[in-house]
């Protein structure tokens, strides 16, 4: 069965979501799928992804107008720690847009940032498949509910916001998704286990069908190099282990966990590994004030091209992932896609990721010390770090190879069609 899709998404290149997202749209097309993904933020070459429609300049004003609007309503709606909620008040034209295309199947992923009001999806006249790569679409707001869980029943008196009112803009917010999604049947689709229970357990999709289908990547892209090539291409020694940490805004966002990272270093410097052990962090500039860790550091800056990240993967000796909430990171599947064992908190979707010792490590939630612990061990055999890395890039040809992910999304959207 031919199937037409189209895919919203905010961007097609910058952020986890649209990363895992456009993977997913080339895996679905390489299988048949006359996939279309359509976004506000176009950045590829791609004549498949659909931007910004060419509209009169009245019209472009205007957008333009509710769209920094949207962004400057957010902003205001960041917490103490810089946490993001979105409202989703800016107005769209996506309903026309999309039945223009006359698709089979409408599929949402990440849709803020002033891409997609709230009130226009029960608009849609297509079976809708949403999926998940943070929590917004279930609560009041936020992507992330630091464990608040007040998605469970309507929100209010939120914690990111600051909030001490039971009638707040997270009420308001979870109110107008209720009026406007409880009758529409919406397909779900979790990319984690944590994920999709957590969907499950929430007021707003208690009662709709909820999948989980994991993220896809391309295996033959991201795959392991010869360690010592990869060293001396990204001009890190030889003589060293080499910790890799890396995230956008891995130091200013508390939820990357670098809090945690930051003394697990300093206890395995003080156990003598600083003499023998850097760290590199992919995602920040070095700080004016940087802390010492005890070990020399390499900040690499941003890495967008995926040639760089297989490069500073396969240099790697071990990849650490702090989150304190994660859905199914980027970072450690490609990681483990190239051959680099992972140590993480076992929280979130790392589990569905990382099978502890034999692929990577799971620490005890937020503590620093079995975090330690954790790269301790995966870096200090080398017989049983060979295995680890084995493993783990096993690990992901079996479970999250792109055409693999790709077909089963293919048997979900004929399930609904037939």
């Amino acid at each position: 069965m031919a199937v037409n899709l189209v895919m919203l998404n905010t961007d097609d290149s910058r952020g986890g979501a649209a990363i895992a997202t456009y993977r997913l749209h080339r895996g679905l097309r390489s299988i048949g799928v006359d996939s279309h993904l359509m976004v506000l933020n176009k950045n590829t070459d791609d004549p498949t992804v659909i931007g910004p429609e060419p509209q009169s300049r009245l019209k472009r004003a205007i957008a333009y107008i509710y769209t920094r609007r949207e962004v400057r309503f957010t902003n205001l709606c960041y917490a103490r720690e810089k946490k993001l909620f979105s409202p989703a008040r800016c107005p769209d034209n996506l309903v026309n847009r999309v039945e223009a295309l006359n698709p089979d199947i409408v599929q949402l992923f990440w849709v803020n940032a002033g891409f997609m009001k709230i009130e226009s999806l029960r608009q849609f006249k297509k079976p809708i498949v949403w999926t998940l790569h943070d929590m917004w679409p279930f609560t009041g707001g936020c992507h992330y509910d630091d464990g608040c869980e007040r998605f469970l029943q309507s929100c209010g008196k939120c914690p990111i916001l600051g909030s001490v009112t039971d009638h707040d803009l997270s009420r308001y917010v979870w109110e107008r998704k209720q009026k406007s999604w409880s009758e529409v049947p919406i397909v779900v689709v979790a990319t984690s286990h944590w994920l999709a229970e957590m969907a499950r357990s929430s007021s707003l999709f208690k009662d709709q069908r909820i999948e989980v289908i994991p993220n896809g990547i391309d295996t033959d892209k991201y795959k392991p190099l010869e360690k010592r090539a990869a060293r001396e291409a990204c001009g890190l020694p030889q003589d060293r282990h080499l910790v890799l940490f890396s995230a956008f805004n891995v130091t200013t966002d508390k939820r990357k966990g670098n809090q945690f990272l930051v003394p697990a270093l300093q206890k395995m410097a003080q156990a003598g590994w600083g003499k023998n052990t850097e760290l590199m962090v992919i995602g920040a500039s070095a700080p004016d004030n940087p802390p010492d860790l005890g070990m020399k550091v390499h900040y690499m800056g941003h890495m967008h091209d995926e040639i760089s990240q297989v490069l500073l993967y396969s240099a790697a000796d071990v990849t650490v992932a702090p989150s304190m909430q994660e859905n199914l990171s980027n970072t450690v599947m490609e990681s483990l896609s190239c051959g680099t064992p992972v140590v993480a908190f076992n929280i979130g979707g790392m589990p569905d990721m990382i099978d502890h010792q034999y692929s990577g490590y799971l620490a005890r939630p937020f503590e620093s010390d079995d975090l330690a612990a954790g790269m301790m061990w995966v870096l200090e055999n080398k017989a049983r770090h060979d295995m680890l890395a084995q493993r783990a890039r096993e690990s992901v040809v079996e479970r999250f190879a792109l055409k693999m992910v790709a077909n089963r999304y293919l048997a979900l959207y004929q399930s609904i069609l037939k």
